[in-house]
């Protein structure tokens, strides 16, 4: 039976049970049509046309090489590459590459998967259905990936920063177990809001903890290579990064981290009673004013000193002015300003990869995974609200409990 026959009989006899397998061979037959269209293209005449003898393109057809798995996202199918002989230079399909196995949508699509959780053991199975049991993704395959994301990582962290403006940075730290170490090692980040509102991941840097020497390197290298100082750090309670701060960019204010904040203090409580704290301490970054924060802040220390909890109320007395300096900022950017959820929420993600992972042989090669995932997060990043107002913060516009000096002075006088 000749092919054509095959064909018309594959496409007559098409239904619900069969239609991915039809799909999948039309797309595999035009592919072959392309390639084959590719070829005529380049020789100027048909595949049975004989050569003119005014034709000066060189050039003949030379059978096809052996079977290929192209893996494509409706699945993988099976082509031949056209050959071709007597070029005065080496044919080079534009359509389909030497060594090419699979489409860029589907190379996108392996890192993904494998940063979002799934083990490297894991893809024959997952992907088997989808793509097709012949699809060529394996373990190897993704441990190649692996190995080509250290080189880009070596580049990405190299790379110049003197266009950026930056506004607001917050930094924070990721624990990985990595080798026979007892303790975890840190790897530090640091995400800004630039002057047009959009997120960007600045450092991604490996550490053995949050130490000051650690923080000064990181700033120290983003400062090198041109980064601008921004208006406003956040950060958590670690003493090493506000040391580290001060070394670098003293002029900078400082944020630290509500929830690290409110944490701390319940830590010196009782568990009983804090469904009894909890009214009384989380409204406080909440006020409206620092006036009124402060109030709120009295208010639980009043409680807290009437229980016989002096330590709990000294816990939100201690660093008090790192925890309010985001009034001095525009009130629609309160809600970015007062945690370090930028960097947080992305690390939920970036656990569940570690978790799968249980344990990196390295911390570099935590790290780049880590910044893998954080480029991938860095897509699908939210602006900041009322982004107009952050090119003001950048040219250094003044703000008192969120409302730009200027207008204050405006409604005084009125």
């Amino acid at each position: 039976m000749s092919k054509e026959s095959t064909d018309l009989d594959v496409e007559s006899r098409v239904c619900w049970e069969n239609l991915e397998s039809w799909v999948r061979h039309k797309v595999q037959r035009l592919i072959q049509e392309l390639l084959e269209e590719e070829v005529t293209e380049l020789l100027g005449r048909s595949r049975h046309q004989r050569r003119a003898a005014v034709d000066s393109r060189p050039g003949y057809r030379n059978g096809h090489g052996k079977p290929r798995k192209l893996t494509l996202s409706c699945g993988t199918v099976s082509v031949r590459r056209p050959r071709v002989r007597s070029l005065e230079e080496r044919f080079q399909s534009r359509i389909l590459p030497l060594c090419v196995k699979r489409s860029r949508q589907v190379a996108a699509l392996i890192p993904r998967l494998y940063l979002h959780g799934l083990a490297e053991g894991d893809f024959d199975l997952a992907l088997g259905g989808l793509l097709g049991e012949e699809a060529p993704l394996s373990a190897s395959t993704v441990a190649r990936l692996k190995q080509s994301w250290q080189g880009e990582w070596e580049v990405w962290k190299s790379r110049r920063l003197d266009h950026l403006e930056p506004v607001y940075i917050w930094i924070d730290g990721v624990y990985v177990k990595a080798g026979f170490e007892k303790e975890k090692a840190a790897v530090l980040v640091v995400l800004a809001a630039l002057a047009d509102g959009t997120k960007q991941v600045l450092a991604i840097h490996p550490g053995y903890r949050e130490s000051e020497e650690s923080w000064s390197e990181v700033l120290r290298d983003l400062k090198s290579r041109g980064l601008k100082s921004p208006r406003l750090v956040v950060g958590d309670g670690h003493l090493g990064i506000w040391e580290a701060l001060a070394n670098v960019w003293p002029q900078v204010e400082e944020q630290r981290c509500w929830n690290h904040k409110i944490l701390n203090v319940l830590d010196k409580l009782p568990k009983t009673r804090h469904q009894e704290a909890k009214p009384l301490l989380c409204p406080i970054p909440y006020a409206e004013s620092v006036q009124q924060a402060q109030q709120c802040r009295d208010l639980f220390q009043h409680w807290c000193r009437q229980q016989g909890y002096e330590a709990a109320a000294a816990c939100l007395d201690r660093d008090w002015g790192r925890m309010v300096t985001f009034y001095r900022f525009p009130k629609q950017h309160w809600q970015h300003l007062r945690t370090t959820n930028p960097v947080e929420s992305p690390f939920a993600a970036l656990r569940l990869r570690t978790a799968a992972a249980k344990r990196f042989k390295k911390v570099d090669n935590a790290t780049t995974v880590i910044w893998k995932m954080l480029l991938v997060a860095e897509s699908r990043f939210r602006r900041l609200r009322a982004p107009e107002l952050t090119r003001e913060v950048y040219y250094g516009a003044v703000y008192e409990d969120g409302v730009r000096v200027e207008e204050l002075c405006q409604e005084a006088a009125a």
